[in-house]
């Protein structure tokens, strides 16, 4: 039986502004170990609300979620500070680097910030990660020096920086042309496959998400298919 990583169940979200109003209702899914997901439907439908609580950023939700077994509810803000950035790599649309830092830099920060490995060890690691994703030659170039696709790979290196148990990405190829999408696409492919990397990724393009192993579809609040 595989490893699940992320599980929830049953999680619902309502505003009160000033009437109730439901956001999401009876989320339930797992995802396994080394799966490449994506999370789809449209504007408007719970993709971003439902990510936020998966990432444990939202904690003001029903139900349950589980991270590589441990049930998040119980635990304080400090705890699922530790939880976001030991399990959990993010890749967002826009690559938020530190544009003055070298490349390599801005790899090892969340290394740095976890403090689980020295320095010397982090940097280490973060070439291995670069060459993984065929940027080892810019290391040591700053980022404001770097195309839009490459400062994506740079972001999807961070991301790994800490051996996450998943990868969250939102709309990580929304701000790429068709040549680096499809780039970033075979590195998450190579990444779940090779690596046993498990990545749950939200997206628009359907282009992006039919070659996924598993699509998770979305409309309004509910998940209308690929759930399990």
């Amino acid at each position: 039986m595989s490893e699940i990583i992320l599980e929830a169940r049953k999680i619902c979200k309502s505003f009160n502004d000033p009437v109730k109003v439901d956001v999401l209702t009876d989320i339930s899914f797992s995802i396994a170990k080394g799966e490449l997901v994506a999370l789809t439907g449209k504007s408007g439908c719970g993709k971003s609300t439902l990510l936020y609580i998966l990432s444990t950023l939202d904690t003001d939700y029903e139900g349950m979620l589980l991270i590589d077994d441990v049930p998040m509810k119980p635990l304080k803000q400090p705890e699922l500070a530790h939880v976001r950035n030991e399990k959990i790599g993010f890749v967002f649309q826009f690559h938020y680097l530190l544009e003055e830092f070298s490349v390599i830099k801005n790899v090892i920060l969340p290394g740095l910030k976890l403090a689980k490995y020295s320095e010397k060890e982090l940097m280490i690691r973060a070439n291995e990660k670069l060459s993984i994703l065929g940027i080892e030659q810019l290391a040591s170039k700053k980022a404001n020096q770097l195309s839009g696709g490459e400062k994506q790979r740079v972001a999807i290196a961070r991301a790994l920086i800490n051996e996450p148990d998943i990868i969250m990405g939102d709309e990580p190829t929304g701000n790429l042309d068709k040549k680096n999408s499809d780039i970033v696409f075979d590195l998450f492919k190579r990444l779940a496959k090779d690596f046993h990397q498990t990545l749950l990724i939200v997206t628009h393009d359907q282009s992006f998400a039919d070659r996924t192993q598993r699509i998770i579809q979305m409309e309004d609040g509910k998940i209308i298919s690929g759930g399990n």
